[in-house]
């Protein structure tokens, strides 16, 4: 059960900004409910830190309108900080101060009553896992521990709106999960979150995600459904030379893409049941060992490849 609304958090209409030559977002537009967690997958430099900063009012945009939390961004953006917590990919921590000071120092920023402060400090180092190491200095916290210390401060005064860019890039597993488990709370009782991510894992995830490509949102729906929308099947070829089998099968008769993983091969076709034989045929006949060619559901990062694809049209 989740608190996801019909109340629309954030609305951004036309947006497009400019860096010089670079059109860094081009007319983007995005409705997002109260509850949701919404992803924004992309490649580096694909628009995701620049839509974010947009949204925060940290950057005015050439062309387009937002609301956040009932604010006009545009015309009002010192106001909507009060509505909204900004984590960028380098939060703004002070490690020569301990956790428990950087938490106050936020409170002040945010002018949270000491009352408040209070309350709020305890119960979101206790969800953190950050309650022993108050009087830790931040600059010796593990990088997965400054995250979840950056997610408190940024929590501080509480927000309607958290917007995080890639909060857990180079986060050890254990951390990461750590995380998400303090999103998930967040997202139960009614904060609305904007995150861009690097881990297709994590997208999967989230309520929707918006697929981007050199600024523009090539496909936008939950995970679920973009997976469905792909066209073609896929294929898992397991082979003992991953590498030979992915040369091999680049330009059989049926193929749509490929997606080299680990030991294996993703391998997009048009039709499962008419290649599969064959692309096993094309192996045994450049030797190439093989221990299974399966077809599977496709994971988020397949159908972004695919619409990497000349002819993507996921």
């Amino acid at each position: 059960m989740t608190a996801t609304t019909h109340e629309i958090v954030i609305e951004a209409q036309g947006l497009k900004r400019r860096f010089g030559a670079v059109e860094a977002v081009r007319d983007i537009s995005l409705t997002i409910m109260r509850g949701e967690i919404f992803g924004l997958v992309g490649a580096d430099g694909a628009g995701k830190t620049t839509i974010m900063r947009l949204l925060a009012g940290v950057l005015r945009p050439d062309a387009g309108a937002i609301r956040v939390a009932g604010v006009d961004v545009v015309a009002e953006p010192k106001r909507v900080r009060s509505e909204l917590s900004y984590m960028p990919q380098r939060f703004g921590l002070y490690e020569d101060l301990t956790v428990a000071e950087n938490i106050f120092f936020y409170s002040e920023l945010f002018s949270v009553s000491p009352r408040e402060r209070r309350a709020r400090t305890g119960q979101l180092l206790e969800a953190a896992g950050l309650a022993p190491f108050q009087r830790r200095l931040a600059g010796q916290l593990s990088g997965g521990m400054k995250q979840k210390l950056g997610l408190v401060c940024a929590l501080i005064h509480t927000p309607r709106v958290l917007l995080l860019d890639e909060p857990t890039t180079g986060v050890d597993p254990v951390s990461r999960r750590d995380f998400w488990a303090i999103l998930y709370n967040l997202r139960e009782s009614g904060v609305t979150i904007l995150l861009s991510t690097a881990y297709m894992d994590e997208a999967e995830r989230c309520s929707r995600v918006a697929l981007l490509q050199a600024g523009q949102i090539r496909s936008c729906d939950t995970p679920s459904r973009l997976k469905q929308a792909m066209p073609g099947a896929l294929l898992d070829v397991v082979a003992d030379d991953p590498g030979a089998a992915n040369q091999a099968l680049k330009d059989a008769p049926g193929v749509l893409g490929l997606l080299l993983m680990g030991d294996r091969v993703h391998v997009r076709v048009d039709d499962a049941g008419r290649r599969s034989p064959e692309l096993r045929a094309r192996l045994a006949e450049r030797a190439i060992a093989h221990t299974e060619i399966t077809t599977i559901e496709p994971g988020i990062e397949d159908v972004f490849v695919a619409l990497l694809e000349p002819d993507g049209a996921a």
